[in-house]
């Protein structure tokens, strides 16, 4: 008599549904908008192509500046194994809520609390540079949900072919006083190479931007952070 398949098919799926749900973990937080933050950056790999591992104070502090201004690249690097060390903040976020796929470990840098988030493709010029070029694309492995809603503003640039950055967040490190209100006046400060231009929109609906894996992101010459619009994003 031939055993019953169905009963053992179900436990299978069953098995595959937990551990799929288990493995895609998913944290959203709310009231972002102006939330201070700030990451560190540990940068592996090489010789010709290194990865940054990006590690976010999102959700664990804001970012104190007596931690911040304590930290030093070159102790982190030595003990973290690095190739070098980014710290990349205080930052600001733009949008109202984020939602992000598998986060992970947090770890302490000499006190302060950051968790692991994203890795960064850091192209060999960018790393004897010192940083990334300014209003240039870097592939940022994440899976992201952005919510900027109705009654808000939305802060573009646009590049000479048409693609559309939205800025994610906002910078105190070229200028330490730069605020929310400062930027429907941004384009003027800025250094925009031939053929781009800022623009400054208000919501009339919510506005909602996804990555599925991959995210490609840009600053402007003041260090504020940009995502490139996706097609499905307009």
């Amino acid at each position: 008599m031939k055993p019953d398949l169905h009963p053992l098919l179900a436990i299978i799926l069953a098995l595959s549904f937990i551990s799929s749900t288990h493995a895609q973990q998913v944290k959203k937080r709310d009231n972002m908008r102006n939330a201070r933050y700030g990451e560190i950056i540990l940068v592996t790999g090489g010789p010709l192509n290194f990865t940054g591992h990006v590690y976010n104070t999102l959700g664990l502090n804001n970012c104190p500046e007596n931690l911040w201004k304590k930290l030093d690249p070159q102790k982190l690097k030595k003990e973290f194994h690095a190739r070098s060390v980014v710290l990349n903040g205080p930052r600001y976020f733009l949008m109202d809520q984020t939602t992000i796929q598998n986060p992970g470990n947090v770890v302490s840098f000499d006190g302060l609390h950051a968790r692991y988030l994203a890795d960064v493709s850091i192209p060999l010029a960018s790393v004897l540079r010192g940083g990334a070029q300014p209003y240039t694309e870097n592939k940022v492995m994440r899976t992201t949900r952005y919510l900027f809603k109705k009654g808000n503003t939305l802060h573009e640039l646009i590049s000479p072919q048409g693609v559309h950055y939205v800025m994610q967040t906002y910078s105190h490190q070229v200028d330490p006083n730069l605020t929310e209100a400062d930027l429907i006046n941004l384009g003027k400060q800025l250094t925009l190479p031939a053929g781009w231009h800022y623009e400054v929109h208000l919501l009339e609906s919510d506005y909602i931007m996804q990555t599925q894996g991959v995210a490609y992101v840009l600053q402007d010459n003041l260090k504020n952070s940009y995502q490139r619009k996706y097609t499905n994003d307009e």
